[in-house]
């Protein structure tokens, strides 16, 4: 895994025209960087279909940074993904993140004709070939809704195989459950980048409230940490940046090819993160 480090940055669509020109905002002041790309998410069972489109397009167009979309196939008809793709190959759109998407409230697991992220990777390969660089997700601490860690890994290395070209991972707070899981990957055969999710600590009880619904696990210590200093946001903002920075000294002098930020939307924290590793712009 060798390959040269890439940076990226990721985003969500917003609901509102104010919330939008916000994150154009956001994405101008990361776009001088020079990031590889930026990813945009993709609501559960493509509840936010239209945004993520209209985002993106934007994002490549006026910011002038290749974009990502995020593409699930929970709720979604294998036409309305042929639709969606020709779309994007029309709009010069060259890299997209294959994911099977969250089930919204209510609807069932039968919902839509790909099941898996893996039948969604070859499905694009399928209708487009090599147009695109597909990214799919990888979990170091297990998929919250995997039996175990095992059968999780060995769905991580068929989706790979299905026709991935690199991976980001789940965000994580243990710089060693990164390394554990790409050993054991590669042990299995996988052998594209595993690009680290990064996501900076600013909000304890937001974070707290994430990490429980997508089976990140806060070290004690770091909780702990967070909890005494209670409602101290400029506290809060500064340990969990010092925390954030140095795991990411170690993944990246451990050899991992690059970060890839959750940015919720902000600019600053990211930034901070960037600016403390020095990283090239």
């Amino acid at each position: 895994m060798s390959q040269e480090r890439r940076y990226s940055f990721e985003f969500f669509p917003t609901k509102t025209d104010a919330g939008h020109e916000k994150l154009m905002g956001v994405a101008r002041q990361l776009a001088s960087y020079n990031p590889d790309f930026f990813s945009c998410t993709y609501g559960a069972g493509g509840s936010t279909r239209d945004r993520t489109l209209n985002t993106v397009l934007q994002l490549e167009s006026e910011v002038k940074v290749p974009a990502a979309p995020h593409l699930s196939c929970v709720g979604d008809s294998k036409a309305d993904l042929r639709a969606l793709l020709a779309e994007y190959q029309a709009a010069g759109i060259k890299r997209i993140v294959a994911l099977r998407g969250d089930l919204p409230s209510g609807m069932g697991m039968a919902s839509g004709e790909l099941r898996y992220a893996s039948d969604l990777v070859e499905f694009i390969r399928q209708e487009t070939g090599d147009h695109f660089h597909l990214e799919v997700a990888a979990y170091p601490e297990m998929h919250p809704q995997a039996r175990h860690f095992e059968s999780d890994l060995a769905n991580f290395a068929h989706k790979v195989k299905a026709g991935a070209d690199s991976a980001i991972t789940q965000y994580f707070f243990n710089a060693d459950s990164y390394f554990y899981f790409v050993e054991r990957a590669q042990k299995l055969g996988v052998d594209i980048p595993v690009v680290p999710g990064i996501m900076p600590i600013t909000n304890y009880s937001k974070l707290a409230r994430f990490s429980d619904a997508c089976g990140a696990e806060i070290p004690r210590w770091i909780r702990k940490q967070l909890e005494a200093y209670a409602d101290d946001t400029a506290s809060i903002q500064a340990f969990g940046e010092e925390v954030i920075t140095r795991m990411c000294e170690q993944l990246l002098q451990g050899g991992a090819p690059g970060l890839h930020f959750y940015t919720l939307n902000q600019a600053e924290p990211s930034l901070a993160i960037w600016n403390n590793l020095k990283l090239p712009r």
